[in-house]
């Protein structure tokens, strides 16, 4: 493992950035005391409504979740997106003392943005 700037032996974002090792997206949780529970809510619903109904409907069901999943991971990656330039954009008017290059950055074109 490379040492870095910090001296213990992390390797730096850069580094984990070209090894493919930074995923956001598996290190995402919600920080709401409410989350787990509203989990398992969900999971009760899911399964009650499973066994109340037939397994056409079930798998009906399933597959909008499955839509609803794949757009919502979209929507995801397009505020992350969103919110990285924002501050990036935020951190280079800070350091250069110039305004107005945060919504510049921000307002740039995403092709995740839906």
């Amino acid at each position: 493992m490379i040492e870095t700037e910090w001296g213990r032996g992390m390797k730096s974002l850069i580094e984990q950035l070209y090894r493919g090792e930074l995923c956001p997206d598996e290190k995402i949780a919600s920080g709401d005391a409410n989350f787990q529970q509203l989990s398992q809510k969900l999971s009760q619903t899911m399964e009650h409504w499973k066994k109340r109904h037939t397994e056409a409907d079930w798998l009906e069901l399933e597959a909008m979740l499955e839509l609803y999943a794949e757009r919502q991971g979209m929507e995801l990656a397009s505020a992350f997106s969103y919110g990285f330039r924002l501050g990036a954009g935020i951190m280079v008017e800070v350091l250069t003392g110039k305004d107005n290059i945060a919504g510049k950055l921000s307002a740039f074109p995403d092709s995740t943005t839906l």
